[in-house]
């Protein structure tokens, strides 16, 4: 009997996973975990029968703990709680809470030395060397998750990683690639949540709307696979059908093809080493027709070129660019600043940042990176002061 854990079990990644999970006899559930949505966190562990659910938020312990009365499962809350979760004996555990917040219980993951499937970029992106040295340290394995790292991580296996000459991570284009860049400006919250490719949740939506997930992907690329960042690659892809690409020495480019359906790409990290039946639809290829690709426009993108400096700055920009993106999110969704400012509070957080000797330090530690990660929220939250009293 496998045991599994699901952090971020009430997300987009998170349902997906208990749904292939589901489908199958040989796994037992550990800890499942969600954030404020508790009546569907406490619906997955009863019929998953999970022996703990926590949420993230200690203010939503009663009402959880109500909701499990009964039922045999544990309630439990906050971030303390998160990280206890992540340390009970697990074989597999899916990393699937959205931004710095999965940070810590991803380290907890790996201290017991058991495979963490990651779906929580910003571990990468903020903690890269520090995650992976963790995890080498405690003998525990990382698998990608993001469907364009997992794509990237398939189309290497037997592969000499020295005879890579370039990755290529393709991005849809989302809701506004074909938007004039003053129009973006004005686009509204349920604009930008309207993917036309991809069913996910509502941050990780704006943020592949903004191309700020693939910024995030940008530098996950580099942190994962050591690739140096110029020859990494981005795409512009509008049918999500072509994930990533790796081009060899030889001029060849081996391709991962696949429908736009993150159960394959969590599928194949619960089922690697081998290959599972998975119940995703089959290509037709003669029914598509035509795939066509083009260069993102930096103009309407700036997301892309911030990450390119974050990479050539190193250290602790990353934690910073995450923790400013965050910032500047939470505002947009709140609709106190516009869309297009997103970047431009991103942007004047690093510069603010930028005399700070720390911040291309190579990070020693987590505790480091939550304390610069903290330090990039108050300057983008004077970023965005700034902003209003402009106005």
């Amino acid at each position: 009997m496998r045991r599994i854990s699901v952090f971020g079990a009430t997300g987009s990644i998170g349902e997906n996973t208990l749904d292939l999970i589901g489908r199958r006899a040989d796994y037992r559930v550990v800890a499942l975990t969600g954030g404020r949505n508790v009546a569907r966190l406490a619906e997955l562990a009863r019929s998953h029968r999970a022996e703990v659910a926590v949420t993230a938020y200690p203010a939503c312990f009663s009402a959880l703990k109500a909701a499990l009365a009964g039922s045999g499962v544990d309630a439990a809350a906050g971030p303390e709680a998160l990280v206890e979760a992540a340390g009970r004996p697990a074989d597999w555990i899916m990393s699937a809470i959205v931004g710095a917040a999965g940070l810590a219980p991803g380290f907890a993951a790996l201290a017991q030395g058991t495979t963490l499937a990651l779906a929580n970029k910003e571990s990468l992106v903020a903690a890269g060397p520090v995650l992976m040295a963790e995890a080498a340290r405690h003998g525990a394995t990382i698998l990608p998750v993001d469907s364009e790292h997992s794509a990237v991580f398939q189309a290497l296996v037997g592969e000499d990683i020295a005879a890579v000459e370039r990755v290529i991570i393709t991005a849809s284009g989302g809701p506004f690639r074909d938007w004039p860049a003053e129009r973006l400006a004005r686009a509204t919250l349920a604009e930008a949540v309207a993917h036309p490719n991809w069913a996910m949740g509502q941050r990780i939506s704006v943020d592949s709307a903004s191309m700020f997930n693939k910024a995030l992907e940008l530098i996950e690329t580099r942190e994962f696979f050591g690739i140096a960042p110029g020859r990494i690659e981005v795409l512009v892809h509008p049918q999500s059908i072509v994930h990533a690409l790796v081009g060899f020495s030889d001029g060849g480019l081996m391709a991962h093809l696949g429908p736009p359906d993150m159960r394959h790409a969590i599928g194949y990290a619960l089922n690697w080493p081998a290959r599972g039946a998975l119940p995703v639809a089959r290509l037709d290829l003669a029914a598509l027709g035509s795939l066509t690709f083009e260069a993102p426009d930096p103009a309407r993108f700036p997301a892309l070129r911030l990450a390119r400096e974050v990479m050539e700055t190193g250290g602790l920009a990353g934690a910073a660019f995450n923790a400013a993106k965050e910032v500047a999110l939470d505002h947009f969704i709140a609709g106190t600043i516009g869309f297009a400012a997103m970047a431009g509070v991103v942007e004047q957080t690093l510069d603010r940042l930028s005399s700070d000797p720390g911040l291309t330090i190579a990070p020693s530690s987590l505790d480091t990176v939550l304390a610069m990660d903290h330090l990039a929220r108050v300057r983008a939250a004077d970023a965005i002061a700034d902003m209003s009293r402009k106005k």
